[in-house]
């Protein structure tokens, strides 16, 4: 058999098979000639490296042997100690091999412009990248990438700050930054960023096209003159997300609902205040779709009363932690949104558990929901939850990870009541039984993806999984 397929074929077959260890083992095993091509096939790849510069020579021979990567994730095992000299080692060995790359997730350590300007010239088809650079942050390196769709920065202390303002020097970038640009960046994360950080006015000048926007743990968005640029680049967002940026939240809310008429989406984690969150919340003439908030103590009913109002055409509301939201909001807000929710996430929010009653209400109301999440409502009991599942018949998507009050009972309901489910999230509800996992799985005909312990998957369970296409997370 192996001596009638063709490399080609074979090459086929291994580019289609589910990316995990497992399959990749297994294939490598079978023979010399198998290893060679599943290398040779293979487009994507994830590696974690001690810092260490005899890893240098071993991680050269690794990628010679994966000329057709087209996707790249390189994270360093000890990323505070990680040198600048040695993360340009490593990005000197991505850019000798792989430059074929579309996508590059380099967290190994920050790099020098030095390194990136090599990169540059070598990765001209990139168009995702994800970095860590140290400070002074410089940005007019991104013009040398002119396929960049995607842009990530992670900022970190780091040394070398007098070689990198030569080399801006060197290369005109500092010069430049009186000019603008025009980006064709469409998503931007940026990570650590103060508000004394210069350099930023350039790069919000410049990106002209962009559609997303994240900032993580951010203090500004750069030193005083960079603020109107920034305000300017908001216009045309779509969608935007806030992770841990309390002290510019509210401002960023405020200007987002004075300048911005296309957003769709918008996550808020841990940060913000209640009256900035009204603000925005009643002023914001957006078509906002999407709306997922983690914001334990600066979100109560009076928020929800003012989504309810405002936010007629939502599709999917994700809370999680909630610990001021109550019963009677989340009632008013499944009126108001019964025709069109399509997703509904209540994550570890204890009025799930504390109200009984709640989600047979919101079942009721909510008769178009597609994915329900209740992930880590340890004290949801059955009866909570087929009582809202006896109203929602057409949910496709189902998370119920860490809800350990639930039982056997649960399972069958989810069969019984919902018959189009395609993924399921069982994981650490320790109510549930192998038993009832493998009776699910061979009563549930849609079904594609499960996570669940290995434990709980009996011989009978794993082989029907197997023969009907149902990929198994344990």
């Amino acid at each position: 058999m192996d001596n009638m397929l063709c490399d080609e074929l074979l090459e086929e077959i291994f580019q289609r098979l589910p990316p995990s260890p497992s399959y990749s083992l297994s294939v490598s095993l079978v023979s010399k000639r198998w290893l060679y091509l599943y290398r040779n096939s293979t487009t994507s790849l994830s590696l974690r490296l001690t810092p260490h510069n005899s890893t240098i020579p071993s991680f050269s021979s690794l990628l010679s042997h994966y000329p057709s990567l087209l996707s790249l994730s390189l994270l360093s095992s000890e990323p505070a100690a990680t040198a600048a000299a040695f993360s340009d080692l490593l990005l000197l060995v991505v850019t000798t091999f792989c430059s074929k790359l579309h996508n590059l997730r380099f967290l190994a350590g920050p790099v020098s412009l030095s390194s990136l300007n090599s990169l540059s010239s070598t990765c001209i088809h990139l168009t995702s990248l994800c970095i860590n650079l140290s400070r002074p942050i410089l940005f007019t390196w991104v013009m040398k990438f002119p396929a960049l769709k995607e842009l990530s920065v992670f900022v970190c202390s780091g040394e070398g700050l007098l070689r990198e303002i030569e080399f801006a020097w060197e290369y005109g970038s500092l010069e430049n930054e009186d000019f603008d640009a025009e980006l064709g960046l469409e998503n931007l994360c940026l990570s650590g960023i103060r508000a004394d950080d210069w350099g930023f006015s350039w790069l919000w000048r410049s990106c002209k096209r962009l559609k997303k926007l994240q900032l993580r743990n951010c203090g500004g968005v750069g030193d005083g003159s960079s603020f109107p640029s920034f305000v300017r680049c908001l216009q045309g967002l779509e969608e935007v997300e806030l992770r841990t940026c309390r002290s510019i939240v509210d401002g960023v809310l405020l200007k987002l609902a004075e300048n911005c008429n296309s957003l769709s989406s918008l996550l808020v984690y841990d940060g913000g205040s209640r009256e900035g969150l009204l603000r925005f919340i009643s002023r914001c003439r957006c078509n906002l779709q999407k709306l997922d908030l983690r914001l334990p103590l600066d979100l109560n009913n009076e928020h929800l009363s003012a989504v309810a109002l405002n936010f007629r055409g939502l599709l999917s509301i994700r809370l999680q932690s909630c610990c001021l939201v109550t019963g009677e909001g989340l009632k008013a807000l499944g009126i108001a949104m019964s025709s069109g929710l399509e997703e509904l996430a209540l994550i570890n929010c204890d009025v799930v558990e504390r109200e009984q009653g709640l989600l047979a209400t919101l079942g009721q109301n909510l008769r178009q929901l597609r994915k329900l999440d209740l992930s880590f409502n340890e004290m949801l009991l059955d009866k909570e939850f087929i009582s809202m599942l006896a109203s929602c018949n057409d949910i496709l998507d189902l998370r119920l990870r860490g809800c350990k009050g639930l039982t056997n009972a649960a399972m069958v309901s989810m069969f019984k009541s919902c018959k189009r489910l395609k993924n399921v999230d069982i994981m650490h509800c320790c109510g549930i039984e192998a038993e009832a996992v493998e009776l699910f799985v061979l009563n549930s005909p849609q079904l594609r993806r499960m996570q669940v312990e290995e434990s709980k998957l009996s011989d009978v369970a794993r082989t029907w999984a197997s023969t009907n296409f149902i990929e198994v997370i344990v």
